[in-house]
Parts: C-alpha cells; sequence; structure tokens
C-alpha cells in the first residue's frame, strides 16, 4: 500500500504497539500531526505546555510501564528543547524514541528558519540516532529506533526527519516486531562458575543493585538470590525498589546521602556483589577508599561499566535477569547469621532520625508512604526533597520511583508524573518538589489539567534552594550566594490559576487532611509544604571523603563542641 511519510511513521508506531505520544506540534512536523489526527483513536496525544515537559513525560511513562516513551517535537527551538529530557534519559538508560521533524532537504545546511543539526546536538546523549532524508527508508528506520532503544541496556534515540520525507510517499508494507533477546551471549560459564566462588566463600558479603535489575525485569530472581546469599542489600538510587524496601534484609540508599547502616557495612564487607549498577561518584565518594576491604563482584550488561570506576576482582557481563538465574542455579544456600546480627546492630546505632515536632520533609514522605500504603508512584525532581523521598518512603516495588539520577535534572518531577499516570492509570501518581524545581516546569500544571490527569504535585517550600544552599552551609562558610528565594510568588493562586487545586499547608495535620482530600478529588492538585530552610538532609558524604566518613547532625555538634572547648 501506497502511504506518505507521515502516515508511515503513524503505522509504524502502530506496529510497535504504542498508544500514546507526547509533544507539541509546529511548521515542519505539521504533516505528522495530520496523520496522527486521523489515528487519534488509535494513538493519544497529549500536548504538553513545552518540549522539555513531552521528553519528561515520555520518560516517566517509559519507567513506570517499561514500554518505550515516545514524543514528537518540531525542528528548530522544538528539537533543542528536547535535549535536556533525551540527556536526562540516557544517563538513566531509559528507553525512549524521540521523533522530530526538520526543513526540506534542499534547505538543509542553509540556516534556514528553524534549522538546526538536532542529530548533531543530540549524538553524545543518544545511545543513536538517525537522519531521515529518503522516504523509503523511513520505516525500516523507526523499527530500528526502536529495537536500538530496548535491547541491551536501554536509551533514547533521536530520529529526525525532513518535512519534504514527511509528504513523500512510497509502500509500506506492515511487519511485526521481532522479539528483543536478552544478552546472553556475553555470559560465560567460567565467570559464572568464579562468581559462585567468590560469594561461597565470602564471611561478610554486602549486594548492591541498581537500575539496571528494574530494566532487566530481574526483581525476582534477585530476591531468590539474596535469600540464597543471605546478605544485607543496599541500592543506588536509580535501583530503589528492585528489592523491597520493607524487608528486614534491606539497610538503605548507599552513597552521598546514604544510611551509615549501608555505607559503614560496605566499607566493611569482604565481598561486594553489584548488580546492575555503574559506580556512581555520588554512591563511591572517593573512589579510591571504595570498599577498600572486599573483592569486588559486578554483574552488568554493559561490558563498557566493567572496571570504569572501580576496578572489579570478578563479572559477569549480561541480562541481569539471566545472570541471576545461572548463578542461582549453581549457588548453595549460605549462611551469614552473625554477619547479619552485626548489620541490624548498625540499623540500631544508625537509625533515619528526625523530628517529629514540625512539618520537615521526612515526616511528609513517611507520612505519604503510610497513607498509600507504599503503593503510589513517586515521581520527584532534584534535590533535598529528592533525597528525602529516597530516604523515608519505602520503595517495596520497582517502577515506583521516578527520578533524574544521572543528570540531575531539575523541573524534571511534574511531567515524569503526568506521563506515568497516563501509562499507570489505576495508580496513585505523586511529584515530590522543591520550590525552586516547581518554578522551572510548574507550566506543565496547565497539561495536568487540561486532560485531567489527576497528579498530586507537593511542593517543599523552603524558600531557598535548599540543597544548594545546604552546601553553601556546610562547605562554603554560609555564602548564601543566589540561592534565597524570598519573593512574592504564590504556588495556590499558581495553581488555581492553572486550573488545578491548591493548598497551603504549615503542619503534619494539615498536611494529611490535604493529601486525603487531594486522592479522593482524584484530579490534578498542588500542595504546597512550607517547612524551614534550616533543614537538611543527612546523613552525607563530604565531597572527595570516602563513605565510611559519613556523617549527620549529631556528628556536626559534637565537632563543634571539641571546636569550641
Amino acid at each position: 500500500m501506497k502511504l506518505n511519510g507521515s502516515e508511515i511513521i503513524i503505522e509504524c508506531l502502530k506496529e510497535q504497539n504504542v498508544d500514546t505520544v507526547f509533544g507539541y506540534p509546529g511548521g515542519a512536523i505539521l504533516n505528522v500531526y495530520d496523520a496522527l489526527y486521523k489515528h487519534s483513536d488509535e494513538i493519544t496525544h497529549v500536548l504538553t505546555s513545552h518540549e522539555q515537559g513531552a521528553s519528561h513525560a515520555a520518560d516517566g511513562y517509559a519507567r513506570a510501564t517499561g514500554k518505550v516513551g515516545v514524543c514528537f517535537a518540531t525542528s528548530g527551538p522544538g528539537a533543542t528543547n528536547l535535549v535536556t529530557g533525551i540527556a536526562t534519559a540516557y544517563m538513566d538508560s531509559i528507553p525512549m524514541v524521540a521523533i522530530t521533524c526538520n526543513v526540506t532537504v534542499p534547505l538543509l545546511g542553509k540556516d534556514s528558519f528553524q534549522e538546526v543539526d538536532i542529530a548533531g546536538i543530540t549524538m553524545p546523549v543518544t545511545k543513536h540516532n538517525f537522519i531521515v532524508k529518503d522516504v523509503t527508508k523511513l520505516a525500516d528506520t523507526i523499527r530500528r529506533a526502536f529495537r536500538i532503544a530496548k535491547e541491551g541496556r536501554p536509551g533514547p534515540v533521536l530520529i529526525d526527519v525532513t518535512k519534504d520525507v514527511t509528504a513523500n510517499s512510497c509502500d509500506y508494507i506492515k511487519e511485526t516486531p521481532k522479539t528483543v533477546e536478552r544478552i546472553t551471549d556475553s555470559i560465560s560459564e567460567e565467570e559464572v562458575e568464579k562468581a559462585v566462588a567468590m560469594i561461597q566463600k565470602a564471611k561478610k558479603p554486602v549486594i548492591f543493585v541498581g537500575g539496571g535489575v528494574i530494566a532487566a525485569e530481574a526483581s525476582d530472581e534477585l530476591k531468590k538470590f539474596v535469600k540464597k546469599v543471605d546478605a544485607p542489600v543496599t541500592d543506588s538510587l536509580m535501583g530503589k525498589g528492585a528489592f523491597d524496601g520493607s524487608d528486614p534484609l534491606y539497610m538503605g540508599m548507599l552513597g552521598m546521602h546514604g544510611t551509615k547502616t549501608a555505607n559503614f557495612s560496605v566499607s566493611e564487607c569482604d565481598l561486594l556483589v553489584v548488580i546492575g549498577a555503574r559506580f556512581s561518584d555520588r554512591v563511591t565518594g572517593n573512589a579510591k577508599k571504595f570498599a577498600k576491604n572486599a573483592k569486588i563482584l559486578q554483574f552488568d550488561v554493559d561490558a563498557a561499566e566493567i572496571n570504569k570506576n572501580v576496578k572489579t576482582d570478578a563479572s559477569v557481563v549480561g541480562d541481569a535477569l539471566e545472570v541471576l538465574k545461572r548463578v542461582n542455579t549453581k549457588l548453595e544456600q549460605q549462611n551469614h547469621q552473625e554477619w547479619l546480627a552485626h548489620i541490624d546492630e548498625l540499623k540500631e546505632k544508625f537509625p533515619m532520625a528526625y523530628s517529629k515536632d514540625c512539618l520537615n520533609g521526612p515526616y511528609i514522605m513517611e507520612k505519604i508512604y503510610e497513607l498509600t500504603n507504599g503503593d503510589a508512584i513517586i515521581s520527584t525532581d532534584v534535590g533535598q526533597h529528592q533525597m528525602w523521598a529516597a530516604q523515608h518512603y519505602k520503595f517495596k516495588h520497582p517502577r515506583t520511583l521516578l527520578t533524574s539520577g544521572g543528570l540531575g535534572t531539575m523541573g524534571y518531577g511534574l511531567g515524569a508524573a503526568i506521563g506515568a499516570k497516563v501509562g499507570c492509570k489505576d495508580k496513585t501518581v505523586i511529584n515530590i518538589a522543591g520550590d525552586g524545581c516547581f518554578r522551572m516546569n510548574m507550566n506543565e500544571v496547565a497539561t495536568a489539567t487540561r486532560y485531567n490527569i489527576p497528579v498530586i504535585e507537593i511542593v517543599f517550600n523552603n524558600h531557598v534552594l535548599g540543597m544548594v544552599r545546604q552546601w553553601q552551609d556546610l562547605f562554603y562558610g554560609q555564602r548564601y550566594a543566589s540561592t534565597v528565594l524570598d519573593d512574592q510568588v504564590d504556588f495556590v493562586k499558581v495553581a488555581e490559576g492553572l486550573g488545578a487545586k491548591g493548598y497551603r499547608v504549615t503542619t503534619i495535620d494539615e498536611f494529611e487532611a490535604a493529601f486525603k482530600d487531594a486522592v479522593a478529588l482524584n484530579i490534578p492538585c498542588v500542595i504546597e509544604c512550607v517547612i524551614d530552610r534550616e533543614d537538611k538532609v543527612f546523613p552525607m558524604v563530604a565531597p572527595g571523603a570516602a563513605i565510611s566518613e559519613a556523617f549527620d547532625r549529631k556528628d556536626l555538634d559534637a565537632k563543634q563542641k571539641l571546636e569550641n572547648k
């Protein structure tokens, strides 16, 4: 059958079982939107307030559902507005396909109106990208893009299509997508045997879990592995929910704002088993001092991650689910009763304490956990609120924390929440934001109200850029350069002006009442929580320090007493 390029794009999306696209139209992509209009009963289009919101929504949709997220943008500034969202997905290995349209082939390279080399711009932050100048290559390019986005280590792919290709016609033959196979060819039986031997020899093992376990849908197999190894578990920010955060073997997050129990246990252990994690600097602290008493065994689908940041003693390269299955088959039941008793002592000695005398971030997160039974999808922006969410909400299931881990993108969370709610309509979806982050993309509240997407936006308002100010307080002599936000912005009026229900709360009782009301109303709601600007995220590891040097408020107070003597 003969179709024009725009129709081929839509048919290929249908081939890939795409049910939702997030985007913003413009002149270069108008033909595609015209074709999409004719298929609105098959593919839902969500018009965001800004192209960055579209990319974050596609990302959140992908994280929450496990499917490939899709976003559209026109040429020039439309395409460049996607870049931050594409980079966010790239850093966190999220499967996404961004389709942009450009000027016609004769106008390329001539500084034409709204022309930009988006493929060149995004090359460093995509898994792969394409420029399509020939309509006969369009369908196969789209199919290949979806395959690349999903296979191995997932990631974003960009397809830039010239406007004349969207108008030109050629024969189109429908194809059924081939199953994306798990990467198993790289799994060496010799390496598996070595891994099993290391585990069986260990007396004080720790299991460190990252987002790769979630991408591989390996949580059930991980649970079997943990029970067989009989070891405590810690995770990265991206690994939240891969292992049940309410399980007695769970120690909390590792790294700069990880628990003391997790940081100290990794510093003491004799074997660190790392599954689907990439040794980010926020996890390792001083890499030369990281897990210095341990042998390191790493399972990862991406061979490039082995020995990249931290030298390993052994590794198995391959899909996390397949690696765990093979290891579990060969591994005998282990017993580390004495080591686990020590871990329990650390938990008792170093609890995640916070004040219950006033409204604060940890208290709010634990209240949300209580009121949702831990079954909500939580998205976050980036900063103190993000860390409080990671520390104090027990993520029991995978795909329930959506957060920008690698890039640290302020303004990410609201778009991601919208994408997640569109993809998971039966779930309560909550975005946790700081007042600084909310300002960046609060226009997406209008997207939520336009389509009545009932997300709950919770804004921790301390009238400062909290995490940056925390660093200024601790490491920059309390010189608060450009981090104070004492201005006249009224978030409740902003919410109401954009069509949402707005609340302002100053106590935990007021928060509980507002949150229950927001859930019951099932409409877009914004809850502004006024908290103290002096609140900090603890524990913390100072930049350049070892994770064994994690400190909290008590440590700071004790240090100050010594200095004052």
